[in-house]
């Protein structure tokens, strides 16, 4: 930095022809500009000036010198310009990472408002099921079901719960399940860890406990949308995640079942570095995705309604 601070005093000193002007132009002393030169040149080995007492001009080396870094200078300068507007503009590159599970129906849509609202910011999102350390993937933001690791900061979004859910169609042409052992008499669909390629074993709150239970299945995707779709059409009874699943239960195109035994499946959170060393368009991307995203009732069931559900279902017996 030193070297830089020299140089820039060099320039302005050989483009002013004046050590003293240089020195008002760089806000500093005139001893410090003097100081400065001298030094450029002690480092150097060769002398930058001609100095006499009205006159100050480049010696060859000098002008060689000068017309060298002067285009740097400006590149330099620029990229400085920038890096400072970060703090004052939205704009620039944003990336985001997040689960392909989360991706199309809770983050997307916003993602979309996000980008008509601040349009000169190019928004990268990578959607895949594997965690993703901000560090080592370059991302600004991530979500993710569960805290991370490795020193991010975490905030909680929303509660995810795992619900059986099955088509209108599906239940009058098959009937409902009235106990999870009645699931193994009936078509299931399943979901395939994109991480580990294992099937996603069905979870039950039974009482103050929460099973695991290997539930067979007829249709088996590695992905949660997929599957949900799949549920839809009434290939099978699913278990589903409360952000694909909301939508559809409120609208009566699913219908949930087994609702006493619905799993509580941890929370949504969106992680990020310290907002500190941030450029204003991440930390405007952040706070425009809490006010979004966080407890937002468009992507789970609150405790009134599942109340209403098992409510229903006791009477459908």
């Amino acid at each position: 930095m030193n070297e830089i601070r020299a140089i820039t005093t060099f320039v302005r000193a050989a483009a002013l022809g004046s050590l003293r002007r240089a020195a008002v132009d760089q806000g500093i002393s005139p001893q410090a500009a003097s100081h400065a030169v001298m030094q450029l040149e002690k480092g150097l080995g060769v002398r930058l000036f001609h100095r006499t007492t009205r006159k100050l001009s480049l010696t060859e080396e000098g002008q060689r010198l000068f017309d060298s870094v002067k285009p740097a200078l400006v590149t330099l300068q620029s990229a400085l310009d920038e890096a400072r507007r970060s703090k004052e503009e939205v704009g620039g590159l944003l990336r985001v990472s997040a689960p392909r599970s989360l991706g199309l129906p809770m983050l997307w849509p916003c993602f979309e408002a996000f980008q008509q609202l601040y349009p000169n910011v190019q928004l990268e999102a990578q959607f895949d099921d594997h965690f993703t350390d901000l560090v080592t993937e370059r991302s600004d933001v991530g979500f993710r079901a569960g805290p991370p690791s490795g020193g991010s900061i975490a905030r909680r979004l929303m509660p995810i719960h795992l619900i059986v859910c099955a088509s209108p169609e599906y239940i009058e042409r098959n009937g409902a399940p009235q106990t999870i052992e009645e699931l193994a008499q009936h078509r299931c669909t399943g979901y395939r860890r994109a991480n580990t390629g294992k099937l996603a074993q069905w979870q039950f709150r039974i009482g103050d406990e929460v099973v695991y239970r290997d539930v067979p299945c007829v249709v088996c995707v590695n992905d949660t949308e997929m599957e949900t779709h799949a549920v839809l059409s009434g290939l099978g009874i699913g278990q589903l995640a409360t952000f694909n699943a909301t939508a559809h239960i409120r609208s009566g195109r699913l219908v949930p079942l087994l609702t006493q035994h619905i799993a509580d499946y941890g929370m949504i959170h969106i992680y990020y570095g310290h907002r500190t060393e941030q450029p204003l368009r991440v930390k405007t991307f952040i706070d425009f995705m809490i006010e979004r995203v966080a407890d937002s009732r468009d992507f789970f069931l609150d405790s009134s309604e599942l109340h209403v559900a098992r409510t229903s279902q006791r009477r459908a017996r």
